[in-house]
Protein backbone atom coordinates (compact mmCIF):
# COMPACT_ATOMS: atom_id res chain seq x y z
CA UNK A 1 0.00 0.00 0.00
CA UNK A 2 1.34 3.07 -0.67
CA UNK A 3 0.01 6.55 0.06
CA UNK A 4 0.44 10.21 -1.76
CA UNK A 5 -0.98 13.18 -1.47
CA UNK A 6 -1.41 17.51 -1.03
CA UNK A 7 -1.42 18.99 2.20
CA UNK A 8 -1.82 22.19 1.34
CA UNK A 9 -1.07 24.90 4.04
CA UNK A 10 -3.31 27.87 4.91
CA UNK A 11 -4.14 30.18 7.10
CA UNK A 12 -3.32 34.25 8.38
CA UNK A 13 -0.03 35.89 7.76
CA UNK A 14 2.67 35.80 10.34
CA UNK A 15 0.98 32.76 12.42
CA UNK A 16 3.87 30.30 11.34
CA UNK A 17 3.22 28.29 8.35
CA UNK A 18 6.46 28.69 6.50
CA UNK A 19 7.85 27.65 9.76
CA UNK A 20 5.86 24.66 10.30
CA UNK A 21 6.20 23.76 6.43
CA UNK A 22 10.06 23.79 6.98
CA UNK A 23 9.89 21.68 9.81
CA UNK A 24 7.65 19.45 8.02
CA UNK A 25 9.52 19.05 5.01
CA UNK A 26 13.43 18.83 6.58
CA UNK A 27 14.16 21.94 4.34
CA UNK A 28 14.10 25.51 4.24
CA UNK A 29 11.62 26.54 1.75
CA UNK A 30 9.65 28.93 2.19
CA UNK A 31 10.43 32.40 3.64
CA UNK A 32 10.45 33.10 7.41
CA UNK A 33 10.41 36.20 8.93
CA UNK A 34 8.78 38.46 11.55
CA UNK A 35 6.52 40.25 8.67
CA UNK A 36 3.68 39.01 7.35
CA UNK A 37 3.00 38.15 3.59
CA UNK A 38 6.03 36.82 2.83
CA UNK A 39 5.31 34.33 0.95
CA UNK A 40 3.84 35.46 -2.21
CA UNK A 41 3.78 32.10 -4.55
CA UNK A 42 2.51 28.12 -3.78
CA UNK A 43 5.91 26.81 -2.88
CA UNK A 44 5.91 23.18 -2.57
CA UNK A 45 8.14 20.84 -0.39
CA UNK A 46 7.96 17.34 -0.75
CA UNK A 47 8.93 14.32 1.38
CA UNK A 48 9.31 10.44 0.25
CA UNK A 49 9.56 7.55 1.89
CA UNK A 50 9.21 3.83 1.26
CA UNK A 51 5.84 3.86 0.83
CA UNK A 52 4.34 7.50 0.90
CA UNK A 53 4.96 10.59 -0.66
CA UNK A 54 3.03 14.03 1.15
CA UNK A 55 3.41 17.14 -1.05
CA UNK A 56 3.24 20.10 1.41
CA UNK A 57 2.08 23.36 -0.56
CA UNK A 58 3.03 26.44 1.66
CA UNK A 59 0.21 28.97 0.75
CA UNK A 60 0.29 32.82 0.63
CA UNK A 61 -0.80 34.38 3.71
CA UNK A 62 -4.66 35.23 3.78
CA UNK A 63 -4.99 38.74 3.32
CA UNK A 64 -7.73 41.25 2.23
CA UNK A 65 -6.45 42.08 -1.03
CA UNK A 66 -5.32 46.10 -2.24
CA UNK A 67 -3.53 45.64 -5.04
CA UNK A 68 -3.52 43.14 -7.81
CA UNK A 69 -0.74 41.17 -6.17
CA UNK A 70 -2.93 40.15 -3.68
CA UNK A 71 -5.48 39.07 -5.66
CA UNK A 72 -3.21 36.96 -7.59
CA UNK A 73 -1.78 35.69 -3.75
CA UNK A 74 -5.22 34.95 -2.99
CA UNK A 75 -6.07 33.20 -6.21
CA UNK A 76 -3.18 31.10 -5.26
CA UNK A 77 -4.57 30.18 -1.96
CA UNK A 78 -8.15 29.57 -4.17
CA UNK A 79 -6.45 26.83 -6.02
CA UNK A 80 -5.21 25.01 -3.06
CA UNK A 81 -8.59 24.91 -1.83
CA UNK A 82 -9.41 22.87 -5.20
CA UNK A 83 -6.82 20.39 -5.13
CA UNK A 84 -6.62 19.38 -1.45
CA UNK A 85 -6.22 15.94 -0.19
CA UNK A 86 -5.67 17.61 3.19
CA UNK A 87 -5.80 21.07 4.82
CA UNK A 88 -3.79 22.09 7.25
CA UNK A 89 -5.33 25.41 9.00
CA UNK A 90 -2.47 27.21 10.80
CA UNK A 91 -3.44 29.49 13.14
CA UNK A 92 -2.71 30.94 16.64
CA UNK A 93 -3.86 31.51 20.31
CA UNK A 94 -5.08 34.82 19.31
CA UNK A 95 -5.91 35.07 15.63
CA UNK A 96 -9.41 33.84 13.69
CA UNK A 97 -9.40 33.17 10.23
CA UNK A 98 -9.38 37.18 8.42
CA UNK A 99 -11.08 36.00 5.21
CA UNK A 100 -14.76 33.94 6.21
CA UNK A 101 -15.04 32.49 2.69
CA UNK A 102 -11.82 30.53 2.97
CA UNK A 103 -12.84 29.31 6.41
CA UNK A 104 -16.29 28.64 4.98
CA UNK A 105 -15.07 26.97 2.04
CA UNK A 106 -12.71 24.93 4.81
CA UNK A 107 -15.97 24.03 6.77
CA UNK A 108 -18.06 22.82 3.83
CA UNK A 109 -15.38 20.94 2.23
CA UNK A 110 -15.15 16.93 2.67
CA UNK A 111 -11.26 17.09 2.93
CA UNK A 112 -9.90 16.23 6.57
CA UNK A 113 -8.85 18.78 8.08
CA UNK A 114 -5.70 19.17 10.70
CA UNK A 115 -6.43 22.37 12.81
CA UNK A 116 -2.93 23.35 14.30
CA UNK A 117 -2.50 26.12 16.86
CA UNK A 118 0.77 27.61 16.93
CA UNK A 119 2.85 29.38 18.57
CA UNK A 120 1.79 27.93 21.98
CA UNK A 121 5.16 28.97 24.10
CA UNK A 122 4.32 32.07 23.28
CA UNK A 123 0.61 31.68 25.63
CA UNK A 124 -0.67 30.26 28.09
CA UNK A 125 -2.33 26.94 29.16
CA UNK A 126 -6.14 28.41 29.79
CA UNK A 127 -5.81 30.23 26.39
CA UNK A 128 -4.79 27.61 24.41
CA UNK A 129 -7.41 25.26 25.92
CA UNK A 130 -10.05 27.50 24.77
CA UNK A 131 -9.12 28.10 21.46
CA UNK A 132 -8.77 24.20 20.88
CA UNK A 133 -12.61 24.58 22.02
CA UNK A 134 -13.28 27.16 19.83
CA UNK A 135 -11.71 25.79 16.71
CA UNK A 136 -13.56 22.68 17.03
CA UNK A 137 -16.82 23.95 17.49
CA UNK A 138 -15.61 26.06 14.22
CA UNK A 139 -14.84 22.27 12.26
CA UNK A 140 -16.31 19.74 14.49
CA UNK A 141 -14.43 17.46 11.76
CA UNK A 142 -11.13 18.51 12.56
CA UNK A 143 -8.27 17.10 14.26
CA UNK A 144 -7.21 20.46 16.78
CA UNK A 145 -3.46 19.89 17.74
CA UNK A 146 -1.72 22.23 19.67
CA UNK A 147 1.99 22.76 18.61
CA UNK A 148 5.31 25.20 18.34
CA UNK A 149 6.92 24.72 15.40
CA UNK A 150 10.10 26.90 16.25
CA UNK A 151 10.40 24.44 19.26
CA UNK A 152 9.31 21.57 17.41
CA UNK A 153 6.69 20.57 19.90
CA UNK A 154 4.09 18.09 18.61
CA UNK A 155 5.94 18.42 15.09
CA UNK A 156 5.85 14.52 14.89
CA UNK A 157 2.41 14.05 15.82
CA UNK A 158 1.13 16.26 13.18
CA UNK A 159 3.52 14.57 10.67
CA UNK A 160 1.98 10.99 12.29
CA UNK A 161 -1.76 12.53 11.80
CA UNK A 162 -0.72 13.31 7.76
CA UNK A 163 0.80 10.29 7.53
CA UNK A 164 -2.86 8.53 8.71
CA UNK A 165 -5.53 10.51 6.59
CA UNK A 166 -3.58 10.84 2.91
CA UNK A 167 -5.46 8.63 0.96
CA UNK A 168 -3.66 5.58 -1.45
CA UNK A 169 -2.11 6.92 -4.07
CA UNK A 170 0.95 6.39 -6.27
CA UNK A 171 3.78 8.93 -5.85
CA UNK A 172 3.10 11.99 -8.17
CA UNK A 173 6.56 13.03 -8.39
CA UNK A 174 9.70 11.16 -8.84
CA UNK A 175 11.31 10.04 -5.40
CA UNK A 176 14.30 11.95 -5.19
CA UNK A 177 12.10 15.65 -5.49
CA UNK A 178 12.65 17.88 -2.81
CA UNK A 179 10.67 20.48 -4.50
CA UNK A 180 8.80 21.50 -7.71
CA UNK A 181 10.98 24.50 -7.57
CA UNK A 182 13.68 25.79 -9.45
CA UNK A 183 16.82 27.01 -7.98
CA UNK A 184 16.80 30.28 -9.45
CA UNK A 185 13.43 30.45 -7.52
CA UNK A 186 15.18 30.09 -4.10
CA UNK A 187 17.44 32.06 -4.95
CA UNK A 188 15.37 34.94 -5.29
CA UNK A 189 13.44 34.07 -2.58
CA UNK A 190 16.36 34.49 0.02
CA UNK A 191 17.02 38.17 -1.45
CA UNK A 192 13.75 38.67 -1.07
CA UNK A 193 13.61 37.19 2.24
CA UNK A 194 17.13 39.16 3.17
CA UNK A 195 14.90 42.54 2.21
CA UNK A 196 12.51 41.53 4.03
CA UNK A 197 14.78 41.66 7.34
CA UNK A 198 17.15 44.49 6.03
CA UNK A 199 14.57 47.35 5.47
CA UNK A 200 11.53 48.58 7.04
CA UNK A 201 8.03 50.17 5.80
CA UNK A 202 6.71 49.38 2.51
CA UNK A 203 10.37 48.84 0.83
CA UNK A 204 9.96 45.26 1.15
CA UNK A 205 6.83 44.63 -0.04
CA UNK A 206 7.27 46.76 -3.16
CA UNK A 207 10.25 44.98 -4.28
CA UNK A 208 10.13 41.66 -6.38
CA UNK A 209 13.43 39.89 -7.22
CA UNK A 210 14.23 37.86 -10.46
CA UNK A 211 17.46 36.03 -11.10
CA UNK A 212 18.59 36.84 -14.44
CA UNK A 213 21.49 34.14 -14.95
CA UNK A 214 22.59 31.38 -13.04
CA UNK A 215 26.14 29.78 -14.40
CA UNK A 216 26.45 26.71 -12.22
CA UNK A 217 30.27 25.69 -11.36
CA UNK A 218 31.83 22.88 -10.06
CA UNK A 219 33.32 24.60 -6.69
CA UNK A 220 31.17 28.40 -7.65
CA UNK A 221 27.89 29.01 -8.74
CA UNK A 222 27.29 32.92 -10.48
CA UNK A 223 24.33 34.23 -10.20
CA UNK A 224 23.45 37.74 -11.30
CA UNK A 225 20.17 38.96 -9.88
CA UNK A 226 17.68 42.19 -10.32
CA UNK A 227 15.70 43.66 -7.50
CA UNK A 228 12.82 45.76 -9.10
CA UNK A 229 11.20 48.67 -7.09
CA UNK A 230 8.28 50.75 -7.58
CA UNK A 231 9.85 54.26 -6.92
CA UNK A 232 13.37 55.95 -7.77
CA UNK A 233 13.03 56.71 -3.74
CA UNK A 234 13.31 53.22 -2.87
CA UNK A 235 15.90 52.26 -5.31
CA UNK A 236 18.11 55.08 -3.09
CA UNK A 237 17.09 53.08 0.28
CA UNK A 238 18.22 50.21 -0.85
CA UNK A 239 21.53 51.24 -2.38
CA UNK A 240 22.31 53.64 0.66
CA UNK A 241 25.11 55.71 1.41
CA UNK A 242 27.71 54.94 -0.83
CA UNK A 243 26.49 51.37 -1.74
CA UNK A 244 26.24 50.36 2.20
CA UNK A 245 22.91 49.02 2.37
CA UNK A 246 22.86 46.86 -0.98
CA UNK A 247 26.67 45.43 0.16
CA UNK A 248 25.37 44.21 3.02
CA UNK A 249 21.85 43.08 1.75
CA UNK A 250 24.62 40.86 -1.08
CA UNK A 251 26.09 39.51 2.01
CA UNK A 252 23.88 38.28 3.60
CA UNK A 253 21.50 36.62 1.21
CA UNK A 254 25.14 35.38 -0.14
CA UNK A 255 25.22 33.59 2.87
CA UNK A 256 22.10 31.64 2.86
CA UNK A 257 22.47 30.73 -1.00
CA UNK A 258 25.73 29.03 -0.01
CA UNK A 259 24.13 26.93 2.78
CA UNK A 260 21.36 25.80 0.67
CA UNK A 261 23.33 24.83 -2.10
CA UNK A 262 26.37 23.86 -0.17
CA UNK A 263 28.79 25.73 -2.11
CA UNK A 264 30.16 28.88 -2.98
CA UNK A 265 28.70 31.32 -5.01
CA UNK A 266 29.61 35.11 -6.46
CA UNK A 267 26.20 37.31 -6.21
CA UNK A 268 25.92 40.84 -8.15
CA UNK A 269 22.44 42.45 -6.83
CA UNK A 270 21.13 44.99 -9.21
CA UNK A 271 18.18 47.61 -8.94
CA UNK A 272 15.98 48.32 -11.52
CA UNK A 273 12.53 50.39 -11.21
CA UNK A 274 8.94 49.66 -12.79
CA UNK A 275 6.54 51.71 -11.34
CA UNK A 276 3.43 50.38 -9.79
CA UNK A 277 4.42 47.12 -10.80
CA UNK A 278 1.97 45.41 -7.76
CA UNK A 279 -0.78 46.66 -10.27
CA UNK A 280 0.46 45.88 -13.75
CA UNK A 281 -0.92 42.76 -15.35
CA UNK A 282 1.78 42.38 -17.25
CA UNK A 283 4.78 42.43 -15.25
CA UNK A 284 2.71 40.69 -12.96
CA UNK A 285 2.78 37.92 -15.42
CA UNK A 286 6.49 38.32 -16.12
CA UNK A 287 7.32 37.45 -12.53
CA UNK A 288 4.96 34.70 -12.31
CA UNK A 289 2.05 35.38 -10.98
CA UNK A 290 -1.26 34.40 -13.40
CA UNK A 291 -3.36 37.16 -13.81
CA UNK A 292 -6.97 37.22 -15.70
CA UNK A 293 -7.45 40.18 -18.17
Amino acid sequence: MHKSGFVNIIGNPNVGKSTLMNALVGEKLSIITSKAQTTRHRIMGIVNGEDFQIVYTDTPGIVNPHYKLHEQMMGFVGSALQDADLFLLVTEVGETLKNQQVLQKVIDSEVPVILVINKIDLSDQTSIVDKMAYWQEQIPRAVVVPCSATEGFNVDKIFDLILEKLPENPPYFPKDELTDRSMRFFVSEIVREKILLLFDKEIPYSCEVVVQSYKEGESLDKISALIFVERESQKAIIIGHQGKSIKKLGIEARKDIEEFTGKKCFLDLRIKVLKDWRNSDVALRQFGYETSD
